[in-house]
This record gives structure tokens, sequence and C-alpha cells, in this order.
């Protein structure tokens, strides 16, 4: 069994996400072990038969392995396990994420500010108008932004299309294998996401048939992966309230466009506005002003200035002095800081040569 049909098995594990995937590896020493361990073995470190311990089980997964290691070796699909640099470093603070991901394209997301758009299959002419006005003032303000949604019918394929007219690589999330795209209609726009510097990103292998939860538990991803989720247009129900749950779970910022109180699909949205779990989206200024990033047009005159360090600033410099070899992970839990707002202040100390991005997602403090 090679080393990458070992992790592709270790995904497909029931019950198996980034947190159950860590304690099962911290208890049985390797991924590889998972699956040469007798079932004594295996029932010793679960402390319990059956299950993941089951012989019979294991070997089955295994199998299943194997054919979808021939089918990322016959295609461009890239395996993205959760122990690996390029697995999307946002997702590691969500602990049910999932323990590997299928990516065709590669977007260097944990580089770049991102943005989930999602809404309605029904969206109106006004959620599909601010989608693109929002999409176009994100890339004219701020640039170097990837837009994040689940490619279905209404608001998501819209955020996706105003990307790709604004220059921006956009991600899309799908609730099936990436040997096929659902809807049918969206495989243009799916094939001219990836050419443009975009992703398709997945957690299910070829062997996984569509089922109706995988396009809500899809929306973990799409949150995950996200340093502010917009809900463009929504009923009271639907997967952009369940998208907008889990954003507020994690910590992310969670915005909601406002609507008039007799349109159906402003209703969810007016409810996050109301019960005050999300802040009002006007447009591009409200993200950008509540996650501090600065706008294209004062980042020519920051760098010209001599950076005067914010105190969360300067403490990561701090930091990074003492631990140089400190990861992301490290370092939101030394400096007691999420995901979001650490990568968003680390992007403006690069953009102002303060910090480096090093191989491994690691940073160094440039000494002027």
């Amino acid at each position: 069994m090679t080393e990458l049909c070992a992790r592709i098995a270790f995904g497909m594990l029931n019950g198996i996400n980034l947190s159950t995937g860590r304690e099962l590896l911290r208890r049985a020493g390797s991924v590889e072990s998972v699956f040469t361990r007798s079932e004594a073995e295996m029932a010793a470190v679960m402390g319990r038969s059956g299950g993941i311990a089951d012989g019979e089980y294991r070997r089955g997964v295994v199998a299943r392995a194997e054919r979808e290691e021939v089918f990322v070796g016959a295609s461009s699909v890239r395996p993205l396990f959760f122990t690996d640099d390029n697995y999307p470093q946002r997702l590691l603070d969500c602990d049910d994420a999932p323990a590997m991901l299928y990516a065709i394209g590669d977007t260097p997301l944990d580089s770049m500010r991102t943005v989930a758009i999602v809404g309605t299959r029904h969206s109106t002419a006004y959620g599909l108008e601010f989608t693109e006005r929002l999409v176009r003032g994100l890339a004219e303000m701020y640039g170097n932004v990837a837009i994040i949604s689940g490619l279905a019918y209404g608001i998501d394929v819209a955020a996706h299309k105003a990307a790709l007219r604004e220059g921006l690589p956009t991600v899309g999330v799908m609730a099936n294998a990436l040997n096929t795209v659902y809807p049918a209609e969206h495989r243009d726009i799916a094939a001219r996401m990836v050419r443009a510097g975009g992703m398709l990103l997945s957690e299910y292998p070829t062997s996984a048939r569509i089922h109706r939860g995988y396009f809500l538990a899809r929306n973990r991803i799409v949150a995950g992966l996200a340093d502010a989720v917009v809900v463009v247009e929504s009923d009271i129900r639907g997967g952009a309230m369940a998208t907008a749950r889990i954003a507020s779970a994690y910590g992310r910022e969670l915005f909601a466009v406002p609507g008039r109180t007799s349109d159906a699909y402003s209703r969810g949205c007016l409810d996050l506005l109301a019960r005050r779990v999300a802040s009002v989206a006007r447009g591009a200024e409200d993200i950008g002003d509540a996650l501090g990033w600065t706008p294209r047009s004062a980042e020519g005159t920051q760098q010209e200035l001599l950076l005067e360090l914010s105190a969360g600033q300067q403490r990561i410099v701090d930091y990074l002095r003492d631990n140089p070899q400190a990861s992301v992970n490290d370092m939101c839990v030394a400096l007691g800081m999420t995901f979001a707002s650490l990568s968003s202040a680390l992007f403006e100390m690069e953009m102002s040569d303060v910090v480096m991005t090093l191989p491994g997602g690691r940073y160094a403090v440039l000494d002027h």
C-alpha cells in the first residue's frame, strides 16, 4: 500500500474529520498503521472492537482507496491531506473539516484574502446585481481576493461568473466527486474557473454517489475557507442560512445584504441582521473595513511611509523573533488569535515588507 493510498483510505473512514482524525493518528502512530495492524491490535488502539477496528471493513476501505488512487494518478486531481502543507490552512481551525480534500486547480488561498458569497438558487435581479457589484468592488479596492462559493444555481454561480469577469480567482466547493460537475449546466463555468487560476474542491471520492446530505455538508468547507461570508439572498431556511450558522460558529466575519421586508428571499438576511449575528453588507468597503484590509489606493502611500506597527502586529513580530520556526497554527494558539484575523494581519505586514512568507506556511521578520 502506497502512502497516498493510505491517506485516501484514511479520509474514507466512517466518522473521520480533523478532530477524530488527529486522535486516531495519535493513537495509531501513523496513517499506514491504521490499515496494517491486526484486528486485535486496532481494537486495543480504539478501545473497542468493531467499527474501524474490523479487519474486513478496513480491507474494503483500502480496496476503494486503491481504485481512487488510480483515478487521481490518471487525472489532474490533487489530493490534499490534513497533515500536508498544501492543505488549506484556514480549515485547520475547523474540527469538523474533512481529513482529505480533492482539488482541481491550485489557488494559493493561504496567501490570499478570501470572501465566500452565498445565497438562494432562486436569485432575484436585486441579488444578482448586488453580487456583481460586490465582486467588482472587492477587485477594484483590494485586488488579492479569492471568491468562494458552491457552484450552485443562483447567487453561487453568479459570484463565480463575476469573479471571472473581474479577474479574481474563484473556488467552487462541490457536493460530489471531481469526476463530474453538478449541475451539468455549470461544466463550462467550472472549466473556465480552473483555467483562470481558480479551483474546484471536494471531499468526496469517485466511489461516493451524490446524496442530498452532501450539499449541506459542503457548506462547512465554504465557511471554513473564508475570512468573511456574505449572504446575499435567502429565505429563513436554506443552504445559505446553514453556511451562515457555521461561519458564525467558526468565528468568521458574517455579513447579510438587507432587502425589502416583503421579499421572501430577503427574510433570511433580515433575520440575521435583526438577531445581530451578521453585519450589514452594503458593498466591498464594509467587508474590507471589518477585516482591516488596506484599500489599494492607500497601499502605495503606506509603502513609502515608515511603518508604525499596531499593538497586535508588534506582538506577532516579537513572537516570530523568539520562535522563528513557528507555524501559523502555533501563532494562533500562542497569540490567542483566530486564523482569519492572524492571516489578515500577516497579509498586511507582508504587503508592508515587515514579514516574508517561507516554505511550509511559515513567516520570517524582515530587518530593514
